[in-house]
């Protein structure tokens, strides 16, 4: 039977919905979508409460009063008008603001859609499962908490900041070597966090003109044909890449959502234990106020079990603990 190549796995999580993309049992990419998101190219409707004088653009108001900044609005469209915005950028909590999302007015015709100038997204195409094959979005998981990936002889550092998402290579290889072996852990690493936007790469210093040249036409190939500029490597080690940007990574969730995650992370450890009994879901304090008390009512309806949650002060925000124990 042939190989049918990558496919996008959907989970459909409590809290969240989680996409991999799989190909022979590895993960080449990686989403995640939480209820209220607002994904780029769909079309909602919505109500100009707002328009800049003098500009093109203003603000548009969901049904459920979500905001969100436009353009494209021609001029003799005016406040109150029932409009068709499309989505360019979902809203996205930064340390210490929140950047509403971004869309620009499209023709009526386009109310209902979903995206019109993109191709459909993972989560509209992705195979739906049960649950993914074991360790797979857990080795996700752990490498955006930790902010790590790991390569032979050294590894990427993340850091997400307001302006930019900053990648540092560290290793004990010779700088040249370093810079090389980085590559495809630096690109897989902005599939597998679904990073847009932004990046500034900081590679071993490679000095002279040539090395870093070579270095350019690797890092070049193995980027392939992504929609993305690059600035070539300055004599630092700096690198830029600059593309669409069109919602938070998951080093954004974490750096702005840490509890939401792990709260949203002991579900699903809990729904993935079996057997009789009563579910005991042992979490931080912060984690059991971040539960829900539909998500814990969702879980007990898929395990069939009640479900108990008990806290440790002890425990890390990560280190959620789920087990059976017999019923009282």
């Amino acid at each position: 039977m042939p190989d049918a190549g990558p496919e996008w796995l959907v989970e459909q999580g409590i809290g969240e919905q989680r996409a991999l993309l799989v190909d022979k049992g590895e993960v080449l990419a990686a989403k995640l979508r939480w209820p209220g998101d607002l994904p780029a190219g769909k079309v909602l409707r919505a109500t100009l409460v707002h328009r800049t004088m003098s500009s093109d653009r203003g603000t548009a108001q969901l049904g459920d009063g979500t905001q969100i900044l436009i353009d494209n609005i021609p001029p003799e469209f005016s406040e109150g008008m029932e409009i068709n915005v499309q989505v360019k950028r979902d809203a996205i909590s930064e340390r210490g603001r929140f950047k509403r999302a971004q869309g620009r007015l499209v023709e009526v015709g386009l109310h209902g859609g979903t995206r019109t100038d993109r191709p459909r997204d993972a989560f509209e195409t992705g195979r739906v499962v049960r649950r993914f094959p074991s360790g797979l979005w857990e080795d996700v998981w752990v490498s955006a908490a930790t902010r790590e990936i790991a390569f032979e002889n050294g590894s990427l550092l993340f850091d997400v900041t307001p302006a930019m998402t900053v990648v540092d290579v560290d290793g004990t290889l010779t700088p040249i070597r370093l810079a090389h072996a980085s590559i495809e852990p630096l690109v897989r690493g902005l599939d597998l966090f679904d990073i847009g936007g932004q990046v500034v790469i900081d590679f071993p210093t490679l000095g002279d003109k040539v090395p870093r040249k070579e270095f350019d036409q690797a890092l070049q190939k193995a980027l392939g044909k992504r929609p993305m500029e690059r600035t070539a490597i300055n004599g630092f080690g700096l690198v830029q890449l600059v593309s669409r940007l069109e919602g938070p990574s998951l080093l954004h969730r974490f750096a702005t959502s840490r509890v939401g995650m792990a709260a949203r992370m002991a579900l699903r450890r809990a729904e993935m234990v079996e057997g009789p009994g009563v579910t005991l879901l042992t979490v931080h304090p912060a984690v059991k106020a971040k539960l829900k008390p539909d998500w814990l009512a969702e879980l007990e309806r898929r395990t069939a079990r009640p479900v108990r949650v008990e806290t440790d002060p002890g425990l890390a925000i990560e280190a959620a603990q789920a087990q059976i124990v017999p019923h009282d």
